[in-house]
């Protein structure tokens, strides 16, 4: 018969006349070294102890005493893109993300996935023999299909991983999160109440992952992957850890960030002469803020510094586990942020992220009524301007932007058997090459597109250059491998681009020309910055008007890098592409109408019906006992929400705008038998709203409510019970509906306006 596939064996009459023939397995090699790259989330550079800060990060900072900090390595300035470059080797506009994995805008550099044509690092290793595992945050599939249904062809599993835990959109509750296990949706597997912390569950499976796979296959090495929801927005951390930090920066953001500069110059982090870069506009004195403003700011990056220094205890049990097997001096352990400190909490800080989103500015006046919710579950928090510029220090600008505070983040590698061998191996004598094993520094330029090829080329893994029938971009990284044995050798990356949503830049030879894009302004009219970046990594020195001619040569450049990786078009939308939901073949129906029936599971807050800031009706069809109860729908979490329940035989609609909760319980209870039950939703004027109960298309109660939400939760919605924390405060569990639901059907009824699309493209934004 004629085989299929590779076969070398023979076949007679007999076995006598045989020769069988067995294919081997791809294995990596005996010595091959286990990879783990852990990725934080809105990191700056300055915020790890081993980089400037005083907050406690003891296990990061052994990480670095017996390893390398890279002190001049850069990200894209968003999460999506940087983790799309970090995964493929490419640029991330290349590879098809020029922003988070929310939208496709048609175009090839912003498809919501990365490209086919651009193998991640697991599908490589896992080609080449080795065992592959994420846990945490994914947010590169696009977002419309991040639910039990799919699809999930850019899902982690897909997309190379053997096994994943973790949430698939760009942020979560810590303590009561949205999770997804391999290919399917499930709840958590604690409460708060029972000291629950997302954190500390994805580090659990990650040690599982690891000990399945070295129990039973010793000799296969593995690739893992732990994209922490830390320290991104909400910052939310176990109690002992919120106290330890409680009056430590009391200070202020003045004072805290000079320190940090001076201990980075001691540390040797940033050159001799770095200039600390000025505050940035909106950041206001420490000294001339109220009292109310500086306790308020206080608890906010209390939250943050309690957050981060109980990642490090995480990161630590991970370290700690690989050295009781025996695997540690063989693993390349890689520890980075995703780009710098983030601006989303506005000139106070919020108590309620969804607030700010909302153009809701809570003044400290109203938020230190409660003070003491910061960083617990009934929290969605993150802290003012002026404490991400100290995350960012000596920076200026933040996350979002092109200029250092958004793209220059710290790097840690630790490996003690090879990065002994590659200073063994350094030219010259250690002191005059650098060729320090431990605990050295490393100032060459290098970006997170170079993370793959690095570890390619200590691997000895050629990339393929076609792989399952598909043609594969050229990689764009260069390996920084060379720096292991040589603190003193001159970069090999010759050029790099940045690009976010008409912000961009380019450094090339110690240079950079940066711009800060404004809204609406045409790009030929954006001011250009140039920076000797070698003397003056700060940015502080403005040469653009002293040597035009070398700014015009950097633009040239950068306008040539865009040309070759895909940049163009340049596209600064956000609010349009929200509108760009309802087309064929899309969870988003033509007519607005969505109809799920139980049980279905929990749906990510982009793929369900999008009812924040606009007119709806729901009509759930019931059979009920006499007084049934129960959640027939909810979205959002105990911060904000929306619920339909069954309360003693008495249907009630709970509008959970930030903890102001307008509750319509109907006037009669729902008898026995089938029913329809309803609510109808209609905007009304500026921001308000009436809702209505019925029961089969009578009116049985309403209100109005004061303010509409535009933008609920990043939880989404379920149906027949509340997933997560409690969106109403009459029931303090999931509530699953005790009657038969049928089905539920929500149609919107009006298109979004354009107060709502601004506070929804707010929210996206930051959700990375």
């Amino acid at each position: 018969m004629r085989q299929y596939g590779e076969w070398n064996g023979t076949i007679g009459r007999t076995i006598a006349e045989s020769q069988p023939w067995f294919s081997e397995p791809p294995h990596p090699g005996d010595s091959a070294p286990n990879v783990v790259i852990v990725l934080l989330d809105d990191l700056g550079f300055a915020q790890l102890g081993c980089y400037g800060s005083d907050i406690d990060t003891p296990n990061i900072d052994a990480l670095a005493a017996n390893g390398l900090r890279y002190t001049n390595f850069h990200v894209t300035p968003l999460c999506s893109p940087t983790r799309a470059a970090l995964l493929t080797g490419r640029n991330h506009h290349s590879v098809g993300m020029r922003a988070v994995s929310n939208f496709n805008t048609g175009f090839p550099n912003m498809t919501g996935h990365i490209s086919n044509h651009a193998a991640t690092l697991a599908e490589v290793l896992h080609d080449e023999g080795y065992a592959t595992f994420a846990v945490g945050k994914w947010h590169l599939a696009p977002m419309e299909h991040c639910s039990a249904a799919g699809p999930f062809d850019q899902w982690p599993l897909q997309r190379g991983f053997d096994r994943y835990y973790g949430f698939l959109e760009g942020e979560t509750d810590q303590f009561s999160p949205t999770l997804t296990y391999d290919n399917h949706p499930i709840d958590p597997p604690g409460t708060p109440e029972e000291g629950y912390h997302v954190s500390e569950d994805l580090i659990d499976r990650a040690i599982g992952f690891v000990h399945d796979t070295k129990s039973v296959r010793p000799d296969k090495p593995f690739f893992l992957y732990v994209a922490f929801g830390a320290t991104h927005a909400p910052h939310q951390a176990p109690a002992e850890y919120l106290d330890k930090y409680r009056g430590r920066y009391d200070e202020g953001w003045d004072v805290v960030r000079a320190r940090w500069f001076a201990n980075q110059l001691d540390m040797g982090v940033i050159p001799p002469g770095t200039e600390l870069a000025p505050r940035n506009p909106g950041v206001e004195p420490w000294d001339e803020l109220s009292v109310n403003q500086q306790l308020l700011g206080c608890r906010l990056q209390e939250a943050f510094a309690a957050f981060l220094d109980h990642t490090d205890a995480q990161i630590g049990r991970l370290v700690d586990d690989l050295a009781a097997l025996g695997e540690l001096d063989n693993t390349i352990i890689m520890v980075l942020g995703d780009n710098g400190a983030s601006q989303e909490g506005g000139p106070f800080g919020v108590l309620h992220e969804m607030k700010f989103f909302n153009g809701i500015l809570e003044t400290p006046d109203e938020a230190v009524e409660h003070l003491d919710e910061i960083g617990r579950p009934h929290s969605h928090t993150n802290y003012p301007w002026g404490w991400a510029q100290v995350g960012n220090t000596p920076f200026k600008w933040y996350k979002q932007n092109t200029h250092e505070g958004g793209v220059h983040v710290p790097l840690v590698v630790h490996w003690p058997s090879g990065l002994a061998e590659g200073a063994a191996s350094g030219s010259g004598s250690g002191a005059e090459s650098g060729a320090d094993s431990a605990g050295g520094v490393r100032r060459q330029f290098h970006h997170v597109n170079d993370i793959a090829v690095t570890i390619y080329d200590l691997i000895n893994v050629q990339p393929p250059a076609m792989r399952r029938g598909l043609e594969q971009i050229p990689i764009s990284g260069t390996s920084f491998a060379y720096t292991f044995g040589d603190a003193s050798a001159p970069t090999r990356k010759e050029i790099q681009y940045f690009e976010m949503g008409g912000h961009r830049g380019l450094w090339c030879d110690g240079w950079k020309a940066v711009t800060r894009h404004e809204a609406g302004v045409p790009f030929d009219d954006d001011t250009w910055e140039l920076y000797h970046t070698e003397v003056d990594p700060s940015e502080c020195n403005d040469l653009a008007a002293s040597m035009p001619e070398k700014l015009d040569e950097m633009i040239a450049l950068w306008w040539q890098e865009a040309e070759t990786h895909g940049v163009l078009p340049l596209d600064e939308r956000m609010l349009e592409l929200f509108a760009v939901r309802f087309r064929d073949h899309s969870p988003h129906p033509v007519d607005k109408t969505y109809r799920y029936y139980p049980p279905v599971s929990p749906m990510g807050s982009q793929s369900a019906a999008q009812i924040g800031g606009r007119s709806w009706h729901l009509t759930a069809s019931v059979t009920c006992d006499a007084g049934a109860g129960g959640v027939l729908f909810a979205t959002g979490t105990e911060n904000a929400g929306i619920s339909v329940f069954l309360d003693d035989g008495h249907l009630v609609f709970d509008y959970n705008a930030f903890d102001d909760h307008t509750i319509v319980r109907s006037n009669a209870a729902v008898g026995p038998g089938d029913h329809k039950l309803g609510v109808a939703f209609h905007r009304g004027p500026s921001r308000t709203a009436q809702a209505r109960l019925l029961i089969d298309s009578e009116v049985v109660g309403e209100a109005s409510i004061p303010w509409v939400m535009a933008t609920i939760s990043s939880v989404g919605p379920s149906v027949g019970y509340d997933a997560g924390s409690p969106v109403s405060r009459a029931y303090s569990d999931s509530n699953p509906f005790t009657g038969t639901l049928h089905e539920v059907e929500i149609q919107l009824l009006s298109r979004e306006d354009v107060e709502t699309l601004r506070a929804q493209a707010r929210s996206e934004l930051s959700r990375q």
